[in-house]
Formats: C-alpha cells, structure tokens, sequence
C-alpha cells in the first residue's frame, strides 16, 4: 500500500523540515500533526489523518514538540489501525487548502533565520525567540560597557505593546533583576538566555555577572 509518514503541520500547511519552528516564528494560534502516504514529493501525498491542537501563547518550539510527539504517537496507533482494517479515506492535500489560500512552507532553518532583528514589532521578536527556543535559539550581539562584544542567545521572552518609541534597541534595567529592549512598538522583557560559552540563566542570573546599565 505504500509508506506513510508522520508530519508535524497540518498539510499542506508548513511543509518542509521545521514546520514547529515555523509555526511560531508565524505567530499561528493552531497547528497539528498529519499522517500521508509517501509520493515523489516532499510532504505532498495523500492525508490520512489530521489533529489539530491550538498553540500557547507562550509555548517554545520545545515545548509544542513534546506535546505534538505525544498527540503524533496516538495519531499514527490510529493511522496503523485504520489502514489494517481498510477502513481510512484518503483525501488529496489540494482538499484542504481553500481556493486563494497562500501555503506556507518551513524550510529547514538557517542560522541568518536566528539573528534578531530588533527592528520589528515586539510580537515578532518574542515569536523568534519562541520558535528557536531551546535549538537553535535567536541570537543577538551585546556590548559590554568596556566595548567588548558576545554573543548572547535568547530562549524566552514576553512583550508589551506601548506607544512607539524614537529609540529602537535603547536597554532599560534595574541592574538585579529585569532587562527590556525598548523597540519600535513597546517593550521585549528578556527572561532566559546564554552568553557565549556559558550557561543559560535567567535574566537575575546574567545581571549579577554581567554589569548592565541604561547607557
């Protein structure tokens, strides 16, 4: 009868080899896992089954993984069972997508995909962050006050939407226990984060090793 294959998007949403990143940094509110069968293609064949299952406002690309594994794993328990009893329907992926409706894909991602750019509204900041956390996780440059420049990795984030500022990537800090990049359209509240070639910690962490102020 073939091979089928487990994806985890809802096809023909987001083919390709990251579709959990993708959905993310997309900012989508629901996604899923799909069972098809193999053709010459890449994520193009027959569905046999769908399940939807809607997307935390603050899940990681970690987390939403470990929650499509499990839901995946029944999935394909109900995929075997159908095909073994003849009982499944098989439906061409052009049946799902509206007429008109834009497919996006998810190609694997590439390490310009995870540089911030702090030039963006809030909400598409912290939807990168999201979608990269824990691998391979967004990153941005920071300068210490000395001049001295890391590469810092940021693994959770939430935003604040404010009326727009005229400084972009200006830092607000208490110095012991928040930092915030102030960005066009309101403020990113850093969390949890990496120096390079240290641990991650959370945000208290890094500001009792690492002296930051607001200049």
């Amino acid at each position: 009868m073939g091979t089928f294959n487990l994806h985890a998007s809802l096809l023909p949403q987001y083919r390709g080899a990251a579709p959990i990143n993708w959905v993310l940094i997309k900012g989508e509110k629901e996604t899923g896992v799909t069972t098809f069968f193999l053709d010459k293609n890449i994520d193009t064949g027959k569905i046999i089954f769908r399940e939807k299952t809607s997307i935390g406002n603050d899940e990681t690309a970690g987390e939403l993984h470990d929650r499509l594994m499990i839901i995946g794993g029944d999935l394909v328990m109900k995929t075997i069972n159908s095909i073994e009893k003849k009982s499944h329907k098989l439906i061409d992926q052009t049946d799902w997508a509206g007429e008109g409706d834009l497919l996006k894909n998810a190609p694997k991602i590439k390490k310009e995909d995870c540089r911030i750019n702090w030039n963006i509204p809030a909400e598409k900041i912290v939807n990168l962050i999201r979608g990269l956390s824990p691998y391979p996780g967004a990153f941005t440059e920071l300068v210490s006050p000395t001049g001295e420049r890391y590469s810092l990795k940021i693994y959770r984030a939430t935003f604040t939407k404010e009326i727009s500022h005229s400084i972009a990537k200006k830092v607000s800090t208490d110095g012991r226990s928040f930092m915030s990049i102030i960005v066009q359209d309101g403020m990113v509240h850093i969390e949890r984060l990496q120096i390079s070639s240290r641990k991650r910690m959370n945000i208290a962490e890094f500001l009792n090793g690492f002296g930051i102020d607001n200049n």
